[in-house]
């Protein structure tokens, strides 16, 4: 770490936690099912394996048994939170909010704790980490869960092996709080742009108010689809200038960066952005193989498990850095 890091906004990580669903399912399971080429999916996208949700688990619940990880973890009861924040993609309902659904798992339906989701796709823990950061006042908000829980399988075409191979289910919490006096942590910088002529890149053109089949039917269907060439070409653009934008202020090269944390999006993205920005092996955080892509979910759970495993200590710092649906590009560098 740079000895001349200035934080700008003061927040500490106190804790994460992680649930992902028991059943475990091999790429050649899938290759099998799908009638794909045996051996395809790990060369394309590196991975092996990937959880899926049972029929009875659903975003909240999973939400919520990463916040119980977590909340066990800092020794912190569901009432001791200030706000929830749900940052995931998927949702169980389109009304309501996923937020409010987390403490009906926990059986407390008179609790009071504020809920709200914030939604910018894969990047959206990194938007809602970099929005609590304005919030967190050690008076109203002192104590903020961000929960990003990812259900995938129920939106992905069987007929389609880019995708259907590509995603895993998941899900994550982390607590935050102001650290304590003496204690050196927080955000360094952090930014976000949107590209909206990538927009239509990714998507699921059912189930909003353009496709809507009760008012307006139409032949779109509730599957995820993706250009991955297209979407690919735009971020391999973008990414470059950005990481330019973020960094050169402070006066920080990648080299220079202790831990980072890309979005687990493919196989084929992560090496690009290796071999753009010459990230080591030891910098960098790769849980692709063994989980997929779980949209919202991956960069808390690479960075929950950088942490677990101890590649990622106290006072190290870690830049989180990805594209998402938007077509978007952010990152946030902070002090662990």
């Amino acid at each position: 770490m740079k000895p001349n890091l200035k934080i700008r906004k003061p927040l500490k990580i106190i804790s994460t936690g992680k649930y992902v669903p028991e059943h475990k399912v091999s790429s050649e399971e899938l290759e099998q099912q799908f009638g794909i080429e045996p051996g395809w999916t790990f060369r394309s996208n590196g991975i092996m394996s990937r959880h899926r949700a049972t029929e009875e688990e659903t975003g909240a619940s999973m939400g919520a048994n990463a916040l119980k990880d977590a909340l066990n973890r800092a020794n912190m009861k569901f009432e001791d939170l200030d706000l929830l924040i749900e940052a995931s993609a998927s949702f169980d309902y389109p009304i309501p909010h996923n937020a409010c659904l987390i403490p009906i798992e926990f059986g407390l339906l008179d609790a009071g704790v504020p809920c709200w989701d914030v939604d910018s796709t894969c990047l959206g823990f990194v938007t809602a980490l970099d929005m609590v950061s304005y919030l967190l006042d050690g008076s109203r908000y002192s104590k903020i869960a961000i929960v990003n829980s990812e259900l995938t399988f129920p939106n992905l075409n069987p007929e389609d092996p880019k995708t259907v191979t590509l995603f895993g289910d998941a899900a994550t919490a982390v607590i935050v709080s102001l650290p304590e006096e003496g204690e050196h942590s927080g955000i360094i910088t952090a930014d976000l742009e949107t590209y909206s002529g990538g927009a239509h890149f990714t998507r699921i053109k059912a189930g909003g108010n353009v496709h809507h089949n009760k008012s307006r039917p139409s032949d779109a269907d509730l599957s995820f689809e993706m250009k991955g060439k297209e979407v690919m070409r735009m971020a391999m653009m973008k990414v470059g200038p950005f990481a330019k934008k973020l960094l050169d202020p402070i006066g920080v090269t990648m080299a220079d960066i202790h831990c980072i944390i890309p979005h687990q999006a493919s196989k084929r993205a992560l090496d690009f952005a290796q071999k753009a920005f010459n990230w080591t092996n030891e910098q960098m955080v790769s849980i692709i193989a063994d989980y997929g892509n779980c949209i919202s979910a991956s960069i808390p759970l690479a960075l929950h498990e950088a942490i677990e495993s101890g590649k990622l200590k106290r006072g190290e710092d870690c830049l989180l850095f990805g594209t998402a649906a938007g077509l978007s590009v952010g990152g946030l560098y902070f002090i662990y």
